[in-house]
């Protein structure tokens, strides 16, 4: 259409126009292709060091390998890719894997089918998860609140199955010798709209003690809002995931920064006493493609200033 404007003043079509909207077009549409059958299946692992001077000297090299977002629900029945995603896990040599929520799209059944492969990864000191905003039937209609509930509870006693902990609002202590570091997991507290499940002060109560924390938290949101810049909190890391990069992310630019400008990777609040790492996830979700924002594995090495 835009080739045509030149008739408005009786001048010849610009046919180079023309050529442009179309290469343009044919470029957009491979481009989707591509991560709709390829980009959305390849594998990125990432290797981030994090420099942590309150980190007990027994920890010093401590791997922590966090996945999120996986979405299974997207996959259907065919176990191939996840089965490729614990593979690559197992590969890793970690100390501590760590999944930080959404598992599924809306209904715990779509969980089902991949019990098996997910059941098979492993580390040194076990499978820690949380929920995310997904894990909770609210993008589901359910005939009744006792079914949604249900649904939930079926949740959890798959990935108990799975031989994964859930800390629902709760931690555990690690320890290495004398030294010990606390794993800290919230249920999903996040921005408007997405719903307040989760409870820090529940989860630990003595937030403000000499222990190194590791927290998880599905929403990074609960990072800018409650944790950087607090200086009554003792939580040296936190873990999230849940923006996805948006599924696209070129040159390192992805849409997602106009939402949150912690949307992928490592940050620091201004005093560097809390970092944040934000995975951008393994699945999609609405839109079946990820472009450029690959399926992200990232394998945290813990070292002391």
């Amino acid at each position: 259409m835009i080739a045509y404007i030149p008739r408005l003043f009786r001048r010849k079509r610009w046919y180079v126009l023309s050529r442009i909207a179309a290469v343009s077009g044919i470029l957009v549409f491979a481009t989707m292709w591509w991560g709709a059958l390829i980009d959305r299946f390849n594998i990125e692992i990432k290797e981030v060091k994090i420099h942590l001077s309150e980190l007990p000297e027994s920890f010093d090299g401590y791997r922590i390998v966090q996945i999120s977002d996986f979405h299974t629900g997207t996959y259907g029945n065919d176990t191939t890719f996840v089965a490729k995603v614990v593979d690559a896990v197992n590969s890793l040599d970690a100390d501590l894997v760590v999944f930080t929520g959404d598992i599924v799209n809306s209904r715990s059944s779509e969980l089902t089918p991949h019990v098996g492969p997910l059941g098979r990864m492993h580390a040194r000191d076990g499978v820690l998860s949380v929920m995310g905003n997904h894990d909770y039937g609210d993008y589901a209609n359910w005939p009744s609140e006792a079914e949604k509930k249900a649904s939930v509870q079926y949740l959890k006693d798959l990935q108990s199955s799975m031989g994964w902990k859930m800390l629902n609002n709760s931690a555990v202590k690690i320890y290495r010798g004398n030294d010990s570091i606390a794993v800290i997991g919230v249920e999903n507290i996040g921005d408007s709209p997405f719903p307040v499940y989760g409870s820090l002060p529940k989860a630990y109560p003595e937030l403000a003690d000499s222990v190194f924390k590791v927290l998880l938290s599905h929403n990074p949101a609960h990072w800018n809002d409650s944790i950087s810049g607090n200086h009554g909190l003792n939580i040296p890391l936190t873990l999230s995931g849940h923006t996805h990069a948006m599924q696209m992310e070129i040159a390192g630019i992805s849409p997602a920064a106009l939402r949150y400008h912690t949307w992928g990777g490592l940050y620091a609040d201004p005093d560097s006493t809390h970092y944040l790492y934000v995975n951008t996830g393994i699945g999609t979700v609405g839109f079946p493609a990820r472009i450029g924002a690959e399926p992200e594995i990232t394998v945290l090495t813990l070292t002391k200033n």
